[in-house]
């Protein structure tokens, strides 16, 4: 029981970090380039979104979005090292690459994907982001879903991910 709510939990975080960096990223993306932002909310559990009048990039801001908000929760990853914040860091590569992805496939004019393309996005660039973003993301997230589920000490490791020797059978008490 214990282990389904550390998930739940850690899905909660890596949605809010999903989330908060891919907005984020949008801010500071149409910040650098100029545009003036006339409303912004960042509320988790929603669709965040935020709007820009005048853009003068708009591909600047709409690609820090995605950008960013896998940039930082995989730096995170590589800084602290910890699993369980690689578990974060690849559930927000899986869920931008999925939401640029359904955003292709919906059509729905207020999200990104189709502001991408409006504004000029070379429709090879989303798909390349797609592809990397959900494939990295897809067995990375995977692996750490099967470590949280069946480890005991997950919040406990300080050490970073390395493939384990498909011939190595000891358990941590053999080696005690």
């Amino acid at each position: 029981m214990y282990r389904w709510l550390r998930f739940a939990g850690l899905l909660l975080v890596g949605w809010c970090t999903m989330t908060s960096t891919h907005e984020c990223g949008h801010i500071i993306g149409g910040w650098l380039g100029g545009a003036t932002l006339v409303e912004a909310d960042l509320l988790p559990w929603h669709l965040p979104h935020s709007l820009y009048q005048p853009d003068p990039i708009p591909l600047l801001t709409l690609w820090s979005g995605p950008i960013l908000g896998v940039v930082v929760p995989l730096g995170c990853a590589l800084v602290f090292r910890r699993t369980w914040i690689w578990f974060v860091a690849n559930f927000c590569l899986l869920a931008n690459g999925s939401y640029i992805a359904t955003g292709w496939l919906s059509g729905d004019r207020f999200l990104d994907t189709p502001r991408l393309l409006n504004a000029g996005a070379w429709p090879l660039s989303i798909l390349f982001y797609c592809a990397v973003t959900i494939g990295f993301g897809y067995f990375g997230f995977r692996s750490n879903c099967m470590e949280l589920l069946t480890s005991i000490e997950f919040f406990q490791s300080t050490q970073s991910i390395e493939p384990r020797d498909p011939n190595d059978v000891s358990t941590p008490s053999d080696s005690a």
